[in-house]
């Protein structure tokens, strides 16, 4: 929600209240602001401009030769490529000197020959998005008013010199999406009352109940549902002020009735839609369920196939509307329109959810009606909203309102004791403390023996409990102002618990071997939570996601971890380390009170290069190498290193078969460790990366002790072996058989060299491991290390089928 500053104005005297300090007090008091922009910040000389002259450029078929009035004793010429410069006009002028969108300087300078002192903007040039300009400009330069007086700045003409505060509304403030709701709100932080100056209604002397009826099927589905008729309507463009006001606001302005519909959103949160009357096609408005398979063209151009689950409006037949969502085409307003059918109305939220879901249609109206909407002001601003389109297109309102369901707002009482108040704050405030800020909030009271009966009207819908009142307390109090307090009772000594311990064991070896703590979503989508798992899983869905990107919970981490290395890759972040402890969800079946099975799992990922060119060395990747040193490593800091062993064989088709291996503790599978399948890491738009995971709770609960042994005061002696044998035989497997061949006396055994290339046989590969023995109690002798030698020659070639070399 963006508030515009100038306009709170308006309602509140906050002269002596900056932007930047509304901003601050308004965050400390319960709504979050998450920034503050003026658009004029940034830009300079550029001011207003009296086009006098205008010809074409003799050498170009689309450039005009502009004489510009610019508030100087002689004109300034100016070439301009808009289609529609014209002489008459006031326009928007850089001067050479100037700064304009994307801090782009303007010069004098040559177009094709002729002298060009500036440059005639386009709202675009000046930092409005394409999304906001008036179809008018959107393919040229913006008119300015009349009233512009060349040689001015053009930011107040356009209102760029006003603040818009961005505000985060979350779901219980929805009151707060309307500029009423934020006048009400900051009037009680500064202790004044908004005074709102709607525009008077006049009606004619003739009854808008004569040129419609209005039928509503389902009172439960649109609680309230009103149209007002405004005749000889004149469309065109609205007065600058109100573009302005819809621009910074985020809003396209398209003519006098649209723009005013609106314009009433922003003002009292009150969705509208305007029908042209005469393309109805009946005097009648029926608002109904849709019909299965029935069809209807919204504004966008798009047919759509509705369903019973959507609200329509119909002119008792055909659809023209989709309630709460999008209007229809059929019955826009256009420049023909004269007479105008102005609806306002309450329709069901989980409904206009669903819709809006349906058909991928999130408008300011639906989350509206999705989050609440005042139910007192329907009418009001209806009205307001019917006086304004009489001002500005020349209409004339009918008499009366034509009613098709009507709700009727009811005051909440609370009723709570000051006591209550002060315990759960843990303050002192006094009776009148409390009268004050209740009076601020605009609550009606009565207060007896402490014990205050509490009327909140229907704008602060989302007060209904004791909770409520406190939390209303507090923020206008100031939660700063709330005493720090310790809890009463007791102190236990409390001490970590194994698994505390082990994951903080965790990261403190993590962090050693270089890697940075990662915090993923743990809600992503269908496709990438189905990603990387060992354990086959059926998705736990959100009934209502706000978005398809975060709708199911994940099932794994290392997708969460592709998406940071994304982030970190498109940045030119050169060396990604991360790792990520977290938690999965697994679910055994869909049942509707089934809840899914939490894992606590551990994902590492490495991208990029692994050292940096510098004067020490050339670059290195990344590999496979580095990622498992780093486990080893982890689990030798874990006493689990005895208990590890990996398997080559892999069927997760998101990593690499050729580099990726799964991660046993003794029997049980606990995870993999590998490179991202190519075609997996083009889909996240990453290079080369490789990744592991791994079940944590696994770990925490496997059995680790320590084992000391004092130096042996015998020598060790060590032994090197080469043998040949088959590219599909893996390392891990060799080395089980040499410990499992050699004797009580192997205490080592460490691989030095790997070969396959020329003078060896296609399909074999050359290992060469050193093995090395200690006796603690003796000194070994040459026969006992002769005879395991033996012992691990004779299983290598009778059991692996290797050629010792």
């Amino acid at each position: 929600m963006f508030v515009s500053y100038k306009w709170l104005n308006d309602y509140l005297d906050l002269s002596k209240v900056t932007p930047k300090e509304l901003g601050d007090t308004m965050s400390i008091t319960g709504i979050e602001v998450e920034g503050i922009e003026v658009l004029a910040e940034g830009l300079k000389k550029i001011v207003v401009g009296e086009v006098m002259e205008c010809v074409d450029h003799p050498d170009s078929d689309h450039l005009h030769i502009c004489q510009v009035n610019i508030g100087e004793e002689e004109l300034t010429q100016i070439v301009c490529g808009a289609p529609n410069v014209k002489a008459g006009i006031k326009v928007i002028v850089a001067l050479p000197g100037a700064r304009i969108a994307g801090n782009t300087k303007i010069k004098k300078g040559k177009m094709r020959g002729v002298v060009s002192n500036g440059m005639i903007c386009s709202l675009q040039e000046i930092g409005y998005s394409d999304s906001v300009i008036p179809k008018e400009y959107a393919e040229g330069i913006q008119y300015l008013p009349e009233v512009a007086v060349p040689g001015e700045e053009v930011f107040s003409y356009l209102d760029m010199d006003d603040a818009m505060i961005e505000l985060s509304i979350t779901p219980n403030r929805a009151d707060a999406l309307s500029m009423r709701g934020v006048a009400y709100e900051v009037g009680a932080i500064y202790r004044q009352v908004p005074n709102f100056h709607d525009e008077e209604l006049n009606e004619v002397n003739r009854l808008a109940e004569d040129k419609i009826k209005v039928c509503v099927e389902n009172t439960d589905d649109t609680p309230a549902y009103q149209i007002r008729i405004i005749e000889n309507v004149k469309i065109q463009p609205s007065p600058q002020w109100l573009q302005n006001r819809l621009m910074n606001a985020g809003m396209r302005p398209i003519n006098n009735v649209v723009d005013v519909t609106n314009y009433i959103l922003l003002l009292f949160g009150q969705p509208l839609h305007a029908f042209d009357y005469n393309l109805i096609g009946s005097q009648e408005i029926l608002v109904r369920r849709a019909n299965a398979a029935e069809k209807m063209t919204t504004l966008d151009g798009e047919e759509r196939t509705l369903t019973p689950e959507n609200i329509v409006i119909t002119n008792g037949e055909t659809p023209i509307a989709l309630a709460g969502v999008m209007g229809g085409l059929d019955s826009e307003i256009n420049e023909k329109t004269t007479t105008v059918a102005l609806e306002a109305a309450l329709f069901d939220p989980l409904m206009i959810r669903r819709t809006s879901k349906q058909f991928n249609l999130r408008s300011e109206s639906s989350s509206r009606f999705e989050k609440g909407i005042n139910k007192a002001t329907i009418g009001q601003a209806c009205d307001v909203a019917a006086a304004m389109i009489a001002k500005l297109a020349g209409g004339e309102v009918l008499t009366g309102t034509v009613v098709g369901s009507k709700v009727t707002a009811q005051d909440a009482h609370v009723a709570i004791a000051l006591d209550k108040i002060n315990r759960y704050l843990g303050t002192t405030l006094s009776e009148e403390e409390v009268n004050e800020i209740l009076t601020a909030l605009g609550f009606g009271y009565e207060v007896t023996n402490g014990m205050y009966q509490i009327t909140v009207p229907p704008r602060r819908w989302d007060i209904q409990i004791e909770a409520d009142i406190i939390e209303e307390v507090a923020r206008i109090y100031g939660y700063n102002r709330l005493p720090s307090t310790l809890p009463s009772g007791e102190t236990v000594a409390g001490e970590l618990s194994k698994g505390q311990k082990m994951v903080r064991k965790v990261r403190h070896l993590l962090e050693g071997s270089g890697l940075s703590e990662a915090i993923s979503y743990a809600l992503t989508t269908e496709e990438k939570a189905g990603q990387f798992m060992l354990t086959p899983s059926l998705p736990t869905r959100l009934d209502w996601p706000m978005t398809e990107e975060r709708a199911v919970l994940r099932m794994n981490l290392v997708s969460g971890l592709l998406d940071d290395v994304a982030y970190n890759t498109a940045r030119k972040n050169q060396q990604i380390a991360f790792y990520e402890i977290g938690n999965v969800f697994h679910q055994a079946s869909q049942a509707k009170n089934e809840l899914p099975i939490e894992e606590n799992h551990l994902a590492l990922a490495l991208s990029g290069e692994w050292l940096v060119k510098d004067w020490q060395g050339k670059a290195e990747k990344v590999n496979y190498f580095h990622l498992k040193g780093i486990l080893d490593h982890l689990f030798a800091g874990l006493s689990l290193s005895s208990e590890i062993t990996y398997q080559s064989k892999n069927d997760l088709k998101e990593m690499h078969p050729g580099q990726t291996a799964t991660i046993h503790l003794g029997d049980q599978c606990i995870g993999f460790v590998g490179q991202v399948h190519p075609t997996t890491a083009k889909a996240y738009d990453i290079a080369q990366t490789f990744v592991a995971e791994i079940h944590l709770d696994a770990l925490i609960e496997a059995p680790s002790t320590f084992v000391y042994e004092a130096v042996s005061k015998f020598p060790s002696v060590s032994r090197d072996i080469a043998l040949l044998v088959k590219d599909t035989l893996d390392h891990q497997t060799i080395v089980q058989g040499i410990k499992q061949a050699a004797g009580k006396f192997l205490t080592n055994v460490t691989i030095f060299d790997v070969y396959q290339g020329e003078n060896i046989e296609a399909g074999f590969k050359s290992m060469a491991y050193s093995l090395t023995f200690a006796n603690p109690e003796a000194t070994l002798t040459e026969e006992e290390i002769t005879r395991a030698m033996e012992k691990v020659s004779k299983y290598l070639t009778e059991e692996l089928a290797a050629v010792i070399r």
